[in-house]
């Protein structure tokens, strides 16, 4: 069990060893799964923060998980968001849970075992447009996006069952019938390697009545949003972090520059006015995330009310909407910073502008503002769902 001062020296520790790879796994992207790196996630005690301490676990909450992501993701935002369903789904366990499915699944958590995700899918006229199907404990269905699955010992799965009743089954990654392709082929986030998942005829015994979640007050969307919140906040600051460093030690001024009367870059006022403001941006996305996961932390797992469930979905939708706009604003300001030399290949520092862009459209951004506004003008309550 760790502390939340023990599970953030944990983090920083583990993110001194991921920043040296993350460059050369982002060029690898699905060609070569990152074992290593998820090894030393797996092994650091840290998937077990948010699991319950009445189940055994650190018990800690989202102002916790929400800084030890960020401090990943800072390192490396792709393997900062391969555990994000993970805790997500331990977020679902301790509410929805039976103490049987608990037990078995929080021991393996606890162990450095992983869970998966398999949630979205390819072809249906909406995202919620589910093929997938289980009948008399067996599950068959394809599934793309699923971070996590590939390396991971349990993939949660969401399905319909025979009653055409959303649920979610719990399979280990090595049951007959369960296999994880590598076919992810993207601009960004591409360590995280969310490639397409297929069960054909996998017996499933830990099953859980997901649409519950949903038919309630909750703060599941909204913790799972936190964790978004912070990969996109640790991406600003490793921009933010990348320019600083070149512009002290590698930029050479420009010709205006030198006509302005200033031999190095970090001199050039309208440099440092542009540092300053992107700078102060992120101190600004950094202040928000944890306000957000203050107010999480506040709430509780289960929110007393459906006025607590809006106040904490649209405090990280705020958070999340702005953290967005400043990472890919950082990781393109960086450029205007840094000048061409920096769009070299050798220093990769595309990747943070292509992390951010790829990861910003997981939702729109846009109904975040909307939710925000029509419940400050109308008291109109958000949408009781994932991804507010």
């Amino acid at each position: 069990m760790l502390t939340h001062d023990q599970a953030v020296t944990t983090a920083h520790r583990l993110a001194a060893e991921l920043e040296p790879g993350a460059i050369q796994r982002d060029r690898d992207g699905a060609t070569v799964i990152p074992s290593d790196a998820l090894a030393a996630v797996d092994a650091s005690g840290l998937l077990g923060i948010t699991v319950p301490a009445a189940d055994g676990g650190s018990g800690l909450g989202p102002r916790t998980l929400a800084e030890v992501t960020r401090i990943l993701a800072a390192a490396d935002p792709a393997i900062a968001q391969v555990p994000q369903g993970h805790f997500l789904m331990i977020d679902i366990l301790a509410v929805h849970g039976s103490s049987a499915v608990r037990k078995s699944l929080f021991a393996d958590v606890l162990a450095g075992k992983r869970i998966g995700n398999g949630l979205a899918e390819r072809g249906g006229k909406h995202a919620q447009d589910l093929k997938t199907r289980i009948s008399d404990g067996v599950l068959n269905g394809v599934k793309y996006y699923t971070t996590g699955a590939l390396t991971s010992a349990w993939i949660a799965v969401s399905a319909l069952d025979a009653a055409g009743r959303l649920v979610l089954a719990f399979v280990p990654r090595s049951a007959p019938g369960v296999t994880v392709d590598t076919d992810w082929d993207v601009i960004g986030q591409r360590a995280t390697i969310s490639g397409t998942a297929t069960f054909r005829d996998v017996a499933v015994s830990h099953v859980i009545d997901y649409a519950s979640a949903y038919e309630v007050p909750q703060q599941l969307g909204a913790r799972a949003q936190l964790v978004h919140t912070a990969i996109e906040t640790g991406i600003a600051g490793a921009a933010l972090r990348d320019a600083r460093s070149y512009l002290r030690s590698t930029a050479r001024p420009s010709s205006e520059t030198i006509r302005a009367g200033h031999n190095s870059v970090a001199a050039d006022p309208h440099v440092r006015h542009r540092y300053g403001r992107i700078a102060s941006r992120v101190q600004a996305a950094e202040a928000l995330l944890a306000a957000a996961a203050g107010t999480l932390d506040e709430i509780g797992l289960v929110p007393a009310s459906a006025a607590d469930a809006a106040r904490g979905s649209l405090t990280v939708a705020a958070a999340k909407a702005f953290a967005s706009e400043t990472a890919l604003e950082a990781a393109s300001e960086l450029f205007t910073l840094c000048g061409t030399s920096a769009a070299a290949a050798k220093w990769d520092l595309d990747r943070h502008w292509r992390n951010a862009r790829t990861h910003s459209i997981h939702d729109p951004i846009d109904y975040k503002y909307a939710h925000i506004g029509a419940y400050e003008l109308a008291d109109v309550l958000p949408p009781n769902h994932g991804q507010i």
